[in-house]
């Protein structure tokens, strides 16, 4: 698959301070892209850098396989989404989608042809003449991915275009999102911290901590197969236990790490990277891994349960969970509560079993870094 954006050795510092550390990596042609990190992480100076507001202190960005050392942000076959669109609210819909066109000293009869057909594309049509104050949050954003791509650029960049938008709105321009990429074919680099937009969107995402990408993979890799506890802690809901481990058995093709936790909780999880006994780690096992039970027979015989007592329920909807303490440690795990039924008559004080499968968790080496602390709160 030909690339569309490549990133060599790419760094940036502001004050001695590295914002962008050592970056290379490649987008393909026709592919959604996604940088997903937390604020302060650089997401938004690698953006800049690709599009030319800034330029790197170290490193290569080819656009199109040209390299675009030099080269003007006009000059370049990229266009930008802001959050805050950036449209012009004395331009009608039609002169906004047409600006860019515009600039470049097109013909007006080919300009409103294109601005047309591209408000068709967009599900806007015969929109032209509206005023863009006149529109819905919806619809303004669809022009503004209009006066996108209508100049043809070899990437679009989209620096958290749903931010501002109410909830509803913001989850079914996802969907609209997804197919207009899907549509035109055009490489979207998307820039994010909301971790349900990049993994709903994406073919690919790039998870940014500190100024360096630490795992690059398709959501299903990053949600199931985290590489760092940055990523796991990071990416979806999880329950995070920090403990020492006290055997590792990596003999077999499902291997296993014993931990026992501060509160002197025993667990088992699948271990990621070289673990040896008494190491100090950190597991990770998300609430809708975790199996409830009333009666402890009906839990998978060939996992390590537990009791625990209900200390909250949560109910949003198909999302809903139970916050439980073990009985012993008074260890808290968050469990997604089943959507069967069987359980909706639970009830705060109630002590249920649960267990799950010591390969649906994981557990790495503590590091404990600041980093890692913050991902875990988000």
């Amino acid at each position: 698959m030909p690339i569309d954006l490549e990133t060599e050795h790419v760094g940036k510092q502001y004050a001695g301070q590295p914002a962008v550390k050592d970056l290379s990596f490649t987008v393909e042609r026709g592919s959604f892209f996604s940088i997903l990190g937390p604020s302060g992480c650089g997401k938004t100076t690698l953006l800049r850098m690709i599009v030319g507001f800034l330029t790197p202190d170290a490193g290569q960005i080819q656009i199109g396989g040209k390299p675009m050392s030099g080269v003007a942000p006009n000059q370049r076959p990229v266009n930008m989404v802001f959050q805050h669109l950036a449209l012009f609210p004395m331009m009608s819909v039609g002169e906004n989608v047409g600006y860019g066109l515009a600039r470049r000293g097109l013909p007006r009869a080919d300009i409103a042809k294109r601005v047309a057909a591209m408000l068709e594309r967009v599900s806007l049509p015969g929109m032209q003449d509206k005023r863009v104050d006149q529109l819905s949050g919806g619809q303004r954003q669809r022009v503004a991915i209009a006066r996108s791509l209508v100049l043809e650029p070899t990437l679009l960049l989209l620096d958290e275009p749903l931010g501002a938008l109410d909830l509803k709105l913001r989850e079914h321009m996802k969907i609209e999102l997804k197919q207009l990429q899907a549509d035109f074919g055009t490489t979207f680099v998307y820039i994010t911290h909301d971790q349900s937009e990049a993994l709903v969107l994406s073919d690919r995402v790039a998870v940014m901590n500190a100024g360096s990408f630490e795992q690059v993979g398709t959501p299903q890799q990053l949600y199931y197969q985290p590489q760092t506890p940055f990523v796991a802690g990071f990416v979806g809901a999880n329950n995070r236990l920090s403990g020492r481990a006290t055997q590792v058995d990596a003999s077999g093709q499902n291997s296993v790490v014993t931990l026992t936790t501060g509160p002197g909780l025993t667990l088992r999880a699948r271990p990621m990277g070289g673990l040896r006994p008494d190491q100090a780690v950190e597991a990770f096992v998300r609430p809708e891994a975790i199996s409830l039970a009333r009666n402890p027979a009906e839990l998978p015989a060939n996992h390590p349960s537990h009791s625990g007592q209900v200390e909250s329920l949560l109910f949003d909807g198909a999302n809903s969970a139970v916050l439980l303490r073990e009985a012993r440690t008074r260890t808290e795990f968050r469990i997604a509560l089943p959507q069967t039924g069987r359980f909706a008559d639970l009830c705060i004080g109630e002590t249920v079993a649960f267990s799950f499968d010591p390969q649906h968790a994981v557990c790495f080496a503590a590091t404990g870094t600041k980093e890692e602390a913050r991902a875990d709160a988000s």
